[in-house]
């Protein structure tokens, strides 16, 4: 199952409550036209009916079915730049 780092957590926490204070927010993820490689996040305000829902640390990831499978066993990271730009990056788990 896909994990979060810390610091990803944080972001999709802070993410969040800038949209809405909703408890039900979080970050989807899904396949862009079905290419390999190509994942589209975006902040939702709930989990579609099929989305498996992934929580850390307050953290709530939606995975879209088709890349359930892509990311079982992968982590997702964030990188905050000095200008405060965001960029998510999937690496494999640490075992």
């Amino acid at each position: 199952m896909l994990t979060l780092t810390d610091t990803a957590a944080q972001v999709i926490r802070d993410l969040s409550a800038q949209v809405t204070d909703s408890p039900e927010t979080g970050v989807r993820i899904s396949s862009q036209g079905g290419e390999a490689g190509s994942l589209v996040l975006s902040i939702v305000e709930h989990p579609e009916a099929a989305d498996q829902v992934v929580e850390s640390e307050g953290a709530r990831i939606f995975l879209d079915p088709g890349v359930v499978d892509i990311l079982d066993d992968k982590s997702l990271d964030a990188d905050v730049d000095e200008g405060g730009g965001v960029a998510f990056l999937v690496t494999e788990q640490l075992r």
